[in-house]
């Protein structure tokens, strides 16, 4: 007996079918049944499910004589079902990798429920991924399982069948089945939930739900069908009167359901709209549930169903519509005007003196107080305390700025008046390209790491990577740099090829990695408490880089999974790119810290024992730390195609490389990862890319372009240098890692 039964029902999806069934296949819990329905699908779904039953036995093909529907498919597989939970996927929708183990685990760690609830994904037909705003009602905190009375916010989730496990001899014991028609979920949904003595949640996206253009799918009238599954769903709580608490709760979900269809002006034709609020309007009035208030934010929409206000509801569309249409060119009048008054005092600022003793310092185009800027920021004050130092930033960021620094928004008047005044201008990027040097200013580039990835002019080869850039914006931003910093000789010949200007380059170090230098054992005690590292473990830092080639950025591995299989003693930092649009993991499960929003980078590195990395140039910061690294190539040949790289990190790599989370695994569980091999592939690493980072890189920028010296502080050499020790570094022995075998499915302690 499987532990799972899947069930796919297939009809008209002969697109994404393929990719439907192979989700299910693939998943890393293979104690599965699939059950494929072909609801007498008149495209080739049925030739696609007979092909699956053909190549793996874990298949089984059912055809339906005629075309019944999705409720009437459902039914014929869960007849055939012989796991220990049922769970229903359209032949549209796909599992995420792993969801089958983490249902597993969950099921196992909350014994055995009768309903399992799990969240999911939308993916957009055009190809975005939403996650559902349901995650905060699935938290895992608190008791499980737990009764629908205890959680009854959980009624609030979307009433939909496949995002639930539902165990089989609950589901045959109550006798429930799926109804024809097109709206089946909520007289299955609802029912299920009520009638269940014990349900668990899991906070984790198990299913990419597929969102198709409305009218490619759905018949014009096909909503109409929501008023008789309703009616189930009350002639169901009707027959039991213990359940009659929960009709005012299940009236509004009827009324938000009903407006949805009726608001969305794409999913009822015109001519129906009036028919369906009248039908909205009966249903309301013998559905309600009197003496129970409607919520403030909900009433409008309650008031326009229960009076069936189809013409004021029309007129207050139009009125909204046409203000929209006559407030548009107010506001782009108001920019217009805005806009030319910036433009007016910049000129006049630009007509005043220079102030020599002003800095203006921004980094990522307006992001926090960080990186080579950030460092070098705190030396102006430092070594240069004459000078008044000023940061650019979006206000959601200014509470990284520190007090002694001035802060501005950008594209303000003072925004502005920094620009045109101060004398020295630092980024890590382009400043506006609005900007007008003026003769006095001097501008630092200091970049942002050493290139492993193509950049510059060596993009213009790349369109993926390159996207929209402008090349020749960008040579006239390179013409208005006075000095461009460089950690190693590598760094400096591709910046004078790729970047090729008049500007100075100094070769100084990064001035972000002095911190590495000047940290202690206590300074690194410190941020492993403040973010909640508990004491004892190893700490890895995953930092994976952006993907030109990818519409939609995603985690390359299965941090929790990975987890699972190292042991207790490891804890995963999760640090996604500022272009990743979100955290790597959300929710960030179990050992998993989400490091996303963190300001400091460089923390994270003192923080963490070992980084574990694809292509990101954090690789040659933290050598910096000789501390050991990993790198995780899995897509290698797809990233140097769209991106291309500098040189084969395989043949030059700062330690380890693992081409799958299988080997990552090993890697670590081996003690490969900071064995004698690994230190040597770093020591190596460090010799070519770490030759001017001492912990004086700042100072030397300082003492040169702002004190005017010419004998900066002398380089010292690497066997000289001493960055303090990670806290794995102090334990007697590196910890064991649990490692899950695949063929015996028996956990084995490795130690080195």
């Amino acid at each position: 007996m499987p532990r799972f039964s899947v069930i796919v029902p297939a009809y008209k999806v002969q697109a994404y079918l393929h990719a439907c069934l192979e989700s299910v296949l693939s998943q890393s819990y293979e104690d599965l049944e699939l059950i494929a329905v072909d609801d007498c699908s008149p495209d080739a779904c049925g030739e696609i499910v007979d092909e699956f039953a053909a190549r793996d036995p874990r298949v089984r093909a059912v055809h339906l004589a005629q075309n019944s529907g999705l409720g009437p498919a459902r039914n014929a597989g869960t007849a055939e079902a012989t796991g220990d939970y049922l769970l229903f996927l359209d032949g549209d929708d796909t599992l995420t990798p792993h969801a089958l183990r983490a249902i597993a685990d969950r099921l196992k760690e909350t014994g055995e429920p009768d309903v399992l609830v799990y969240d999911h994904a939308l993916v957009h037909w055009s190809g975005g991924t939403v996650r559902e705003a349901f995650a905060g009602v699935l938290t895992e905190q608190g008791p499980a399982p737990f009764r629908p009375e205890d959680r009854p916010g959980l009624l609030r989730v979307p009433a939909v069948a496949w995002n639930k496990a539902y165990r089989r001899e609950f589901v045959e014991r109550a006798g429930f089945a799926f109804p024809p028609g097109q709206h089946t979920d909520p007289p299955w949904t609802y029912p299920v939930l009520l009638a269940a003595e014990s349900i668990a949640t899991l906070d984790r996206v198990c299913v990419h739900h597929r969102q198709h253009r409305r009218r490619e799918l759905l018949g014009p009238d096909s909503h109409f069908d929501l008023f008789g599954q309703y009616d189930r769903v009350f002639a169901y709580v009707d027959s039991r009167p213990e359940l009659a608490r929960w009709r005012p709760v299940l009236f509004r979900r009827m009324v938000d359901d009903l407006w949805a269809v009726f608001a969305e002006r794409d999913r009822l034709p015109r001519g129906l709209r009036r028919e369906f609020l009248r039908r909205a309007r009966d249903h309301y009035r013998a559905h309600r549930a009197p003496g129970h208030p409607v919520p403030a934010r909900s009433r409008p929409r309650h008031t326009v169903i229960r009076l069936g206000l189809y013409r004021t509801h029309r007129l207050t569309e139009l009125a909204h519509r046409f203000g929209r249409r006559t407030a548009r060119p107010v506001v782009r009048l108001a920019r217009f005007l805005h806009a030319a008054a910036l433009r007016l005092h910049y000129r006049v600022q630009r007509r005043l003196p220079l102030r020599a003793d002003r800095a203006v310092f921004a980094a990522y185009g307006g992001r926090g107080h960080s990186c080579n800027p950030g460092a070098l920021e705190e030396a102006f004050r430092t070594f240069a305390p004459h000078i008044r130092t000023t940061w650019i930033a979006r206000p959601e960021h200014h509470h990284t700025i520190p007090t002694a620094t001035r802060r501005v928004r950008p594209d303000t008047a003072a925004y502005w008046t920094a620009l045109a005044r101060s004398k020295y201008l630092v980024d890590n990027t382009d400043f506006d390209r609005r900007l007008v040097k003026r003769p006095g200013q001097i501008l630092v580039q200091t970049q942002h790491g050493t290139p492993l990835k193509h950049m510059g002019l060596d993009l213009q080869e790349r369109p993926a990577a390159a996207g929209d850039l402008d090349f020749d914006a960008m040579l006239r931003g390179v013409d208005q740099w006075d000095y461009l910093l460089s950690p190693n000789r590598h760094t400096t010949l591709t910046w004078e090829r790729v970047y090729p200007g008049g500007y100075t380059t100094l070769p100084y170090g990064c001035p972000r990695n002095d911190v590495f230098q000047r940290a202690t054992s206590e300074d690194v005690r410190l941020l492993r408490e403040s973010l909640g590292i508990p004491a004892g473990s190893v700490a890895i830092l995953y930092a994976p880089t952006h993907r030109d080639y990818r519409r939609t950025q995603h985690a390359g591995l299965d941090l929790d999974r990975l987890l699972r299989r190292l042991g207790p003693r490891f804890v995963v930092l999760a640090r996604a790119h500022h272009r990743h649009g979100g955290p790597l993991v959300s929710p960030a499960p179990g050992r998993v810290i989400d490091v996303t929003d963190h300001p400091s980078v460089e923390s994270l590195c003192l923080a963490s024992d070992a980084l574990v990395t694809d292509y990101s140039s954090l690789m040659f910061d933290y050598a910096n730390l000789d501390r050991p690294i990993v790198i995780h190539a899995d897509d290698r040949e797809a990233y140097e195609a769209a991106r291309g790289t500098y040189f084969d990190l395989r043949s030059f790599a700062p330690g380890a490389v693992a081409r799958n989370e299988d080997e990552l695994t090993d890697i670590f569980a081996t003690g490969h990862w900071c064995g004698s091999r690994s230190t040597q592939l770093r020591s190596a690493f460090r010799e070519r890319f770490c030759p001017y980072d001492d912990g004086r890189a700042a100072e030397r920028v300082v003492r040169h372009v702002v004190l005017g010296e010419s004998q900066v502080p002398p380089v010292i050499p690497l066997a000289e240098r001493h960055p303090v020790p990670s806290a794995a570094a102090a334990l007697d022995r590196p910890p064991p890692a649990t490692v899950l075998r695949p063929a015996t499915k028996t956990p084995v302690a490795e130690t080195h």
